[in-house]
C-alpha cells in the first residue's frame, strides 16, 4: 500500500515564506491580528499560563505578545514534549497541515491535565470569490482546471477536529476581516507577501498562462468591487478553543439523571404530544 499524496509541498511553503520574510515590507496583518486576537482571548481566561508554546512560521509576530512562550516551527512532527506545557497556541498554519488532527493530536499530548489550547488559521471562506474567478478563468481559456488554491476547513468540520483529537469543553467560531486593493494584482502581490501562495503538493509547476490571469482580473474587477471601484478580499479566521482532559473538568450529566422537569423551569404547564398529532401540531 503506498503512501497517500500530502496536500502540502513543505518545500515550497518554506520557500514562499522565507521569500514574504525578505521582503521589504512583508504583509502579516492577519497574523498580527490572530495573535492581538489570541492574547485578548487569553486575557479573559482565568488561568495564569506559566509554560506556553506556540506552533508558528512566524515568531516574530508572537514574541512581542507572548514573550515567555517556547516558539515551534509548523513541522509535520512537532517539537512538544509530552505533558510539558500548560498551554499551547497552534497561531495561522493549521491550514497548511497535511495532517490537521494529527497536529492536534501532538498538542493535546504535550499539554498538562486541565492544560489550554487554542488554535487560528484560515477557514474556507477565505479567498472564496478569487477561487470561484480563476477556476471560471482557466476553464474558459484552457478547457481544464489545475490546483491553485488550498482546500481549507469550514467551522463545522473544523470544530469536530478538536473532539476527535481528545480535547473537552471544545469550543468553535469565526471571524471574517474584508480587505479592499486596488487591482486583484495587488491582492495577488500581498498574498505573496504573506507566504501565502500555492504550494499544493498537486499543483502545476509550469507557470501558468498569462491569458488565465487576465481573464481571472477581469472577472474579479466585475464583480467584486466596492463604491470606490477597489477589489474586495475576505478573508475567514477559525479559532478552537479546548482543554486537555482532567477530572476537575465540568462534565454533562447521565440522560435520565435530571431532577428538574423542563416544565417547571419555564413556569409552564406540560401537555402530552397526541399519538395522531402530525409535526408542527
Amino acid at each position: 500500500m503506498t503512501d497517500p499524496v500530502p496536500l502540502t509541498d513543505r518545500l515550497a511553503l518554506n520557500r514562499h515564506r522565507a521569500r514574504a520574510l525578505s521582503m521589504a515590507d512583508p504583509a502579516l496583518f492577519l497574523h498580527e491580528q490572530a495573535a492581538d486576537d489570541v492574547q485578548e482571548r487569553l486575557d479573559f481566561v482565568n488561568r495564569r499560563f506559566t509554560d506556553a508554546a506556540v506552533v508558528t512560521p512566524f515568531p516574530q509576530v508572537w514574541t512581542p505578545r507572548l514573550a515567555d512562550a517556547r516558539m515551534v516551527p509548523d513541522d509535520e512532527t512537532l517539537d512538544l514534549p509530552v505533558a510539558a506545557h500548560d498551554l499551547v497556541v497552534h497561531g495561522m498554519a493549521l491550514h497548511w497541515a497535511n495532517d490537521p488532527i494529527g497536529q492536534l493530536i501532538q498538542c493535546r499530548r504535550a499539554l498538562r491535565p486541565d492544560g489550554f489550547f487554542l488554535a487560528t488559521f484560515l477557514g474556507g471562506e477565505t479567498l472564496s470569490d478569487l477561487r470561484t474567478c480563476l477556476a471560471e478563468a482557466e476553464a474558459s481559456v484552457t478547457g481544464g482546471l489545475s490546483p491553485r488554491v488550498a482546500p481549507m476547513a469550514d467551522l463545522r468540520s473544523a470544530g469536530a477536529l478538536l473532539q476527535r483529537a481528545g480535547f473537552s469543553l471544545p469550543v468553535a467560531d469565526s471571524t471574517t476581516t474584508t480587505v479592499s486593493y486596488d487591482t486583484p494584482f495587488h491582492l495577488m502581490r500581498d498574498l505573496r507577501a504573506m507566504g501565502e501562495t500555492n504550494a499544493l503538493a498537486a499543483r502545476h509547476k509550469a507557470p501558468a498562462r498569462r491569458a488565465v490571469f487576465a481573464e481571472a482580473t477581469k472577472l474579479y474587477t466585475d464583480r467584486h468591487c466596492d463604491s470606490d471601484g477597489r477589489v474586495i478580499a475576505r478573508f475567514e479566521t477559525i479559532v478552537l478553543t479546548g482543554w486537555a482532559p482532567d477530572d476537575s473538568q465540568p462534565k454533562p450529566l447521565r440522560p435520565g439523571s435530571a431532577t428538574t422537569r423542563l416544565a417547571d423551569a419555564l413556569s409552564t404547564d406540560e401537555r402530552p404530544l397526541r399519538d395522531d398529532a402530525a409535526p408542527g401540531d
